[in-house]
């Protein structure tokens, strides 16, 4: 049986999403919108008004991080920043090195807002640069060119205690040699910490449309991709990032916390339209999910006193399984202990047997972890381990 205090075994932490962009990027899925009036008054009391609610189930935590995600939160006013933080501040507290981050796109006039955020709070930027070349920024429907990327970059750098950066990768055309020279050109730039994405054709997306109808020609087959992935990990090894999850890589002690709490499987709170979260309350653990059109949730928390939609309550064998899939992808591995404390049984002795053997886990007392070759199999080994 799962103990109620299971989650702090990662944590506690507060997701903020801004759904607005100026423009839609052909490959996102996130929940993004464009919209020609925003009324930031009416976004920041309703901000503060599910603060409000969120604290009244979970006051008295203590916060290790705080993550404006989007959308485009480097849209957002620095004041509305300043008022979120501030209601925060005042409803839970504050581990002594929690991590504020907010993510901005690197366009001239955002990076002009960098230092109003810097004064209202944030403490981490994180970057969505996406690629270092102006026909590829062009062809992901970036509104930046590379020049002002690393602008953008260089001043994050000189506002900003940490800054983290976006890279996509296995692009239309893209070579093996010219995601090099990419990658090395930003790790030249001494980032203390990366996300690393291949990219990937989801459906709902212009991406997705343009590859059903066989107009997205380029993409790198399955070996170069691979390939790519792995030198990947080389040379941010040999610039003193570690690859402590599959995507991420990181200076030691620089490691995204709030990331960090989703992997370990910890608690948080998800505020904004179609934002998610994990809450434990008393012997019960809940997935949280709220409405993902804005106007629709704007309306809801106004006359509702809730954005939120209905509660999912999450069984000892989905958070097993959901705890098994994230701490894999970290470096640290699975605690074998904790998922049979949430699961109530063992993993598969003979997948898990089959996969050491293999060379795709590798397995030091209570710890579990991939290996190189397991992280490009992960979803296979999560379902082979758990069935």
């Amino acid at each position: 049986m799962k103990q109620p205090e299971d989650w702090q075994a990662g944590g506690f932490a507060l997701y903020l999403h801004w759904p607005f962009c100026k423009a839609k990027c052909p490959y996102c899925d996130f929940n993004s919108h464009v919209r020609t009036r925003i009324d930031q008054q009416d976004w920041q009391s309703a901000y503060l008004a599910e603060l409000d609610r969120a604290a009244a189930e979970t006051g008295g935590r203590i916060l290790r991080s705080v993550f404006f995600g989007g959308g485009t939160p480097s849209l957002m006013d620095p004041s509305l920043v300043g008022a979120v933080l501030d209601r925060i501040s005042r409803h839970w507290r504050f581990e002594n090195d929690i991590e504020i981050t907010l993510e901005a796109n690197p366009t001239s006039v955002e990076a002009d807002r960098f230092r109003g955020y810097r004064a209202a709070g944030v403490n981490r930027l994180s970057l969505g640069l996406q690629a270092l070349n102006d026909d590829d920024l062009r062809r992901l429907g970036r509104q930046h060119s590379a020049a002002e990327a690393l602008a953008a970059l260089d001043l994050a750098r000189s506002t900003f205690d940490r800054v983290s950066a976006d890279l996509i990768y296995a692009r239309q055309d893209q070579t093996l040699a010219a995601w090099e020279y990419e990658l090395c050109s930003l790790l030249d730039r001494g980032p203390d910490h990366l996300s690393l994405y291949q990219l990937t054709i989801e459906d709902g997306t212009a991406f997705g449309a343009l590859a059903r109808a066989g107009k997205l020609r380029g993409l790198p087959d399955e070996d170069l991709a691979v390939a790519m992935y792995e030198m990947t990990g080389e040379i941010c090894e040999g610039a003193g990032l570690s690859a402590y999850e599959v995507s991420n890589y990181a200076v030691e002690g620089s490691e995204s916390r709030h990331n960090l709490v989703y992997w370990r499987m910890g608690d948080y709170v998800g505020i904004g339209p179609g934002a998610h979260g994990r809450l434990t309350l008393g012997q019960t653990r809940y997935a949280t999910s709220t409405h993902r059109n804005p106007e629709v949730w704007l309306r809801a928390v106004r006359d509702t006193g809730s954005g939120e939609t209905p509660r999912e309550v999450l069984l000892p064998a989905a958070q097993a399984d959901e705890y098994l899939m994230m701490s894999l992808r970290l470096s640290e591995g699975t605690r074998i202990s904790r998922y049979r404390a949430l699961s109530g049984s063992d993993l598969n002795a003979g997948a898990l047997e089959a996969a050491l053997d293999g060379g795709l886990l590798q397995q030091d007392g209570d710890h579990l972890r991939t290996t190189e070759a397991g992280r490009l199999l992960l979803n296979r080994l999560v379902l082979e381990l758990s069935a």
